[in-house]
């Protein structure tokens, strides 16, 4: 079973901050956390924002990430990996790492992107043992996780733009 370790609250800079025009959430293989996080933001704010995601590396989608995001109606099938070298260019306001390694090589990008980084520890659902049930209650906490910390991060409740 996974680590039932949450995020906990966010510094007083970060919660609520005003929303950015262009958000990157990285973590190691654009696989799992990053393609769920960068999909819930999408689900939640539209296209108010530009929201991409990318790896270290490129991995293959896991299936079980495409059948917990279905379970709340959003389809992540047609998610196809990339790496932050794939990446067109670096006009992002924002980076959330979601792993160690993708933290240092977001450090890394800042030294030629004029971006803020943020880092949120994210538990890997992959590493779990199990039948499938408790591999997919592993990719439940991280989703519902990453909702948490995406509600408090951001200012979800906007008024409709006019």
């Amino acid at each position: 079973m996974a680590s039932s370790v949450a995020f906990g609250p966010l510094p007083d800079a970060q919660a609520r901050a005003p929303l950015p025009g262009a958000v990157l959430f990285c973590c190691s293989e654009n696989a799992i956390r990053s393609p769920m996080a960068e999909a819930l933001l999408k689900h939640l704010l539209g296209h108010r924002i530009y929201v991409d995601s990318a790896g270290v590396r490129a991995g293959e989608l896991d299936g079980f990430a495409v059948a917990v995001m279905d379970e709340i109606g959003i389809d992540l099938s047609r998610h196809h990996a990339k790496t932050l070298d794939d990446l067109e260019d670096g006009s992002f306001d924002l980076i959330v790492s979601l792993s160690p390694e993708a933290q240092h090589a977001a450090v890394e990008l800042t030294r030629t992107w004029a971006c803020d980084v943020e880092f949120w520890n994210t538990f890997d659902p992959s590493i779990v043992e199990g039948g499938r049930d408790e591999r997919l209650a592993a990719y439940r906490q991280v989703r519902d996780q990453l909702m948490e910390r995406i509600r408090q991060r951001f200012p979800i409740d906007l008024k409709p733009e006019v």
